[in-house]
């Protein structure tokens, strides 16, 4: 039997992954908090609080492509209802925040306005532990996570996969959308939350809390991308490419998918939550439109426009498409859809790997020996691989991990 040599694990970043790191560190704690409450605003060098605002939006947005990369990009898993979890973390967080109006609301009573309309007398029992923040962040992370795990239990272990799970998850996300409408519920119906006025008892609307939400969704975003290069490169992460790309053989190899999948699922789902509880009070208003289907399938254009399974191809695909749907919206508003779904079809056809997959294919063109073309070498290692002289690329290691553990 050939031997095979398993690779090293390397480091989390190469030295220029760091430099660029740090530089994003910078950026988001220093730079972008003196632009905005330093430099005047005449300057063009100026950054204004609906330029603050926006981008942390997008970083936002860009936890929750990150999280889909986790789970589609690396696990073959596409989901189709991710926008249910981000917007649980947004109410989770909203439901504090309403609890934080306290008597400055339009009835002057300690319930929030929607349910002083409504004649409701008492909050309801979900409502228990709204009023404290620590509690806020811990059904941040556990409410998207429990139901993760529920849906993700028995649809994993029932093998449901591909189109099916994808239209399941997209029935779900639309089915608690429809239960968030209904006034009875205690989430504010149609309208949802808004007009929230202080978080921790500081007031939102003020330059220095918009930058402290600001600077925290930046952190927050560069430690779950550290936290999913390294969940990647450990054997943990080769699991699940292994089972993304030939299940039946991880199977066959001893491992059980299903907590691999059920795992993974978990954290992409919290991801989410924590993603939505910035979200909310940076943009000042969580409703049931965030669990619509077309903002689930967004976060899956995200991932496919930046590059599924790189990481940062997601990251950089939530800051093009935001950026131009924030531009369009206002520029032609009639024609942000269509340029959506063109840009989708686009990609599927012409960018199977998205835009960090072309610039890697361009730089690998330039470093290519001269005479070698791109072609010539997938040929190569396409008949190697035919003839047994190269083990496949991904899922060859973890077997033959699995077979030494088993001799």
């Amino acid at each position: 039997m050939t031997a095979v040599t398993l690779p090293k694990k390397g480091p989390l970043l190469g030295g220029k992954g760091w430099t660029a790191f740090f530089v994003a560190l910078i950026v988001v704690c220093a730079v972008a908090p003196v632009l905005n409450m330093v430099v005047p605003a005449g300057s063009p060098l100026h950054m204004s609080d609906y330029a603050v605002a926006l981008v942390g939006k997008i970083m936002c947005y860009a936890i929750c492509a990150l999280a889909m990369d986790l789970i589609w990009g690396y696990t073959g898993i596409l989901s189709l209802g991710h926008g249910l979890f981000f917007a649980l973390g947004g109410y989770m967080m909203g439901m504090y925040l309403m609890r934080q109006i306290g008597r400055d609301g339009n009835y002057k009573s300690d319930l929030p306005d929607f349910m002083v309309f409504l004649d409701w007398k008492t909050l309801p029992w979900h409502w228990t532990f709204s009023d404290s923040f620590i509690a806020t962040l811990i059904l941040i992370v556990a409410v998207p996570g429990l139901i993760a795990f529920v849906f993700g239990f028995f649809a994993f272990r029932s093998r449901i996969k591909g189109v099916y799970f994808s239209i399941i998850t997209q029935a779900m996300t639309f089915a608690a959308m429809l239960l968030f409408f209904r006034n009875e519920t205690g989430f504010g119906g149609n309208n949802g939350f808004t007009d929230f006025k202080r978080i921790l008892g500081i007031p939102i609307a003020t330059q220095e809390m918009r930058m402290t939400l600001f600077a925290l969704t930046g952190l927050t975003l560069l430690g779950f991308f550290l936290f999913a290069k390294w969940l990647i490169a450990s054997k943990f992460g080769r699991v699940l490419q292994a089972i993304r790309d030939a299940e039946t053989r991880v199977m066959f190899s001893g491992y059980n998918p299903l907590p691999y999948k059920l795992t993974i699922w978990v954290i992409s789902a919290v991801m989410c939550g924590v993603a939505g509880a910035l979200y909310v009070p940076q943009v000042g208003i969580i409703n049931p439109g965030e669990m619509s289907a077309a903002n689930s399938i967004e976060i899956a254009i995200w991932a496919a426009v930046g590059g599924r399974a790189t990481l940062i191809g997601p990251i950089i695909g939530a800051f093009i498409v935001n950026g131009a749907k924030s531009w369009l919206t206002v520029a032609y508003p009639e024609y942000w859809l269509y340029f959506l779904g063109a840009l989708f079809i686009a990609v599927t056809l012409f960018l199977p790997n998205g835009i960090v997959g072309l610039v890697r294919k361009w730089l690998s063109r330039e470093k290519a020996p001269a005479g070698v073309s791109a072609g010539r070498k997938e040929a190569q290692r396409a008949m190697a691989a035919a003839q047994g002289v190269e083990p496949e690329a991904l899922h060859a290691p973890l077997v033959a991990e699995v077979k030494g553990a088993r001799a």
